[in-house]
């Protein structure tokens, strides 16, 4: 008898531990496992849990669907696995049953990070209670990759880890457990890259002012960046009076990587030197791109990167410094930038809504403003003002409603349930919230413009596909321009036109990338089969946009690749123009030359964008 339960207790092990093994094959493709075969002693009932513990090994960065299979419906998240590593992943349960509603903006909002992977959360929540399997799922693969799991069981504890191989990331920042063909194995290979790229930069390949208008075309000048209707057709107009359509890149910054490296520092190599100090300017302790930059230039790394940086965007056709970069690149009154504005209590606890029922609201705002504004309002070379960035709430009032119920007691709660008390309906509650943001954003374009008149307002960097009842309510509070990002293979000309409709302003792309799963980074949020189809993506995705008569420009998100360990969120995205080692993209960067050198003439209607549609699988 003992020896029977032995056998049985042998087999139910060794069911548990067992790989499991799953090759993702044409458009999409997906693989269910009862629970009992994964592990026979899974129970059905999951609600006591706080996780679900597994370990699993991706053969690429491409995200993929998990998902719960309850006999109320199913619930999912979508995991970014590290490539070619086996990890220990813990998944809070918690994100299978609740949307979360903490961030202040929809990257925050919607992912968090774990040490061996990321996760994307999605509106597929409900019940944990009565499991009979899990599956995985994955859209678009790209060359047939696979994925191993075992060792999936129920946790009350977290017990995250990058199991093999170690370490995983090289003196230069590469992902070790992948090769690809320009992979770096040494300092003297690196230099002479660095060597080549020095000689053939050039800085005359384009006819623009020093502002980047076109000199070939002539508006009224008025010093400053203003937009103008011309032909039917919205312009950016630089302050010598040339037409300007902005094509920019967000994130063109150094020091901080946003790597997360607490916890694990065993996987990698080495980390870069303590010295490599610039005045004001913060180094992370894994920021191999800094590192590379000293390698290149040495001790005056960051001047040199400064000069380097203009050089590469002369030569490349890009005229706009764009958000999240570097405030000293644009002082230097030698680039168009922006400027991206903060101090408006976005508030995570309250999906980024600020509360402007608060008494000292309108002062804080106008102490913000003026700290901002005033020392740049005389800035000729400032193309104008971002206020934020992709609030989350749009499309999920319940849900913001709800969090302000049920959170503290604050000036906006109260507001809320005076207002509910004549009335409580889900229309009453959407207005609430409409109300509350028109007081927000008018309050803030009112404080700016009071100190900075000369400069444009480029909105609020809407994500996605915002709702027509925030684009209304948006058409006349000081906006000059309307902004936002849009993800895709286009710009969703629907989208385009309801906002044409609406508000009738100029239209701006805050953000849009490509990328492609390898070198242990992720496809981001728009994928391509290879490198050189992403430069097939950026030509189709800008030269289309321009071809829109209200389209005033296009930035990409981001300069550099995300880090392959992944930044504070997870993000660990092939999306740069520049790689870790600071090396461009060359596929990416000819055929943005080539679209830039178009631009203008498709802009004005005198030459057809291009039909060629990246491949993405």
């Amino acid at each position: 008898m003992i020896t029977f339960f032995l056998v049985l207790l042998l087999a139910a092990c060794a069911t548990k531990e067992e790989t499991h093994f799953v090759q993702f094959e044409g458009k999409s493709d997906q693989k269910n496992w009862a629970i009992t075969e994964l592990n026979p002693e899974l129970p059905s009932d999951w609600s006591s849990f706080e996780y679900l513990t597994f370990e699993i090994k991706a053969s690429s960065t491409q995200r993929f669907s998990l998902k719960i299979h309850d006999s109320e419906g199913i619930r999912q998240v979508r995991i970014h696995p590290f490539q070619n590593a086996w990890v220990r992943a813990s998944i809070p349960l918690i994100y299978f049953q609740k949307r979360n509603t903490k961030g202040h903006d929809m990257a925050a909002i919607g992912k968090t990070a774990l040490p061996g992977l990321w996760i994307g959360f999605t509106g597929s929540v409900g019940s944990i209670t009565q499991v009979d399997s899990i599956g995985v799922e994955m859209n678009l693969p790209i060359n047939s990759p696979s994925l191993e799991i075992r060792n999936v069981h129920l946790t009350m504890e977290q017990s995250d880890s990058i199991l093999s191989p170690l370490p995983t990331v090289d003196q230069f920042g590469q992902w070790i457990p992948d090769e690809w063909e320009g992979k770096a194995s040494s300092l003297d290979e690196l230099r002479a890259i660095w060597d080549e790229e020095d000689k053939n930069l050039q800085s005359e390949g384009f006819n623009v002012s020093k502002y980047g208008g076109y000199l070939d075309t002539k508006a009224e000048a008025t010093g400053f960046f203003r937009v103008e209707k011309i032909d039917g057709k919205w312009w950016f107009v630089d302050p010598e009076g040339h037409l300007f359509f902005s094509a920019g890149s967000t994130g063109i910054r150094v020091g901080n990587s946003f790597a997360r490296t607490e916890g694990r520092e065993y996987i990698y190599t080495s980390f870069p030197p303590d010295n490599l100090s610039a005045e004001g300017i913060q180094i992370g302790n894994a920021s191999f791109n800094t590192w590379n930059l000293y390698r290149r230039f040495g001790n005056d790394w960051y001047e040199k990167w400064k000069d380097m940086t203009i050089r590469r965007m002369n030569d490349w056709g890009l005229n706009t410094i764009a958000n999240w970069s570097d405030q000293n690149l644009g002082s230097s009154k030698q680039k168009t930038y922006v400027a991206t504005l903060g101090g408006w209590g976005f508030s995570a606890e309250t999906m980024g809504m600020p509360d402007v029922y608060d008494p000292n609201y309108a002062l804080e705002v106008d102490a913000a403003a003026k700290r901002q504004c005033l020392p740049l309002k005389d800035d000729p070379y400032l193309l104008g003002y971002f206020v934020g960035n992709e609030p989350p709430w749009p499309g999920r009032e319940m849900d913001l409603v709800n969090v302000i119920l049920e959170g503290d007691d604050t000036p906006m709660k109260s507001a809320l349930k005076k207002y509910l008390d004549e009335g409580d309906t889900p229309e009453r509650r959407k207005s609430f919230v409409y109300d509350t943001y028109k007081k927000f954003i008018t309050t803030v374009n009112s404080a700016i413009k009071e100190y900075d008149s000369n400069h444009l307002n480029l909105g609020l960097r809407f994500g996605g596909n915002p709702p027509d009842e925030i684009i209304k309510a948006s058409s006349d509070i000081g906006f000059d321009v309307f902004s936002l990002n849009i993800y895709g293979y286009t710009t969703y000309m629907d989208r385009l036109e309801r906002i044409d409709n609406f508000t009738g302003l100029p239209i701006i792309i805050g953000e849009f990338h490509f990328g492609t799963p390898g070198r242990g980074l992720a496809p981001g949020l728009a994928q391509t089969s290879s490198q050189e189809e992403r430069g097939v993506a950026y030509s189709y995705y800008v030269e289309n946009a321009a071809a829109h008569p209200s389209v005033v420009g296009t930035h990409w998100f981001q300069w550099w690749d995300q880090p392959s360990t992944g930044r504070n969120d997870g993000e660990n995205y092939d999306i740069g123009f520049v790689n870790v080692a600071d090396v461009p993209y060359h596929e990416l960067i000819e055929a943005a030359k080539a679209t830039h050198h178009r631009i203008k003439d498709i802009h004005m209607g005198n030459v057809k964008p291009t039909t060629r549609e990246a491949k993405v699988q």
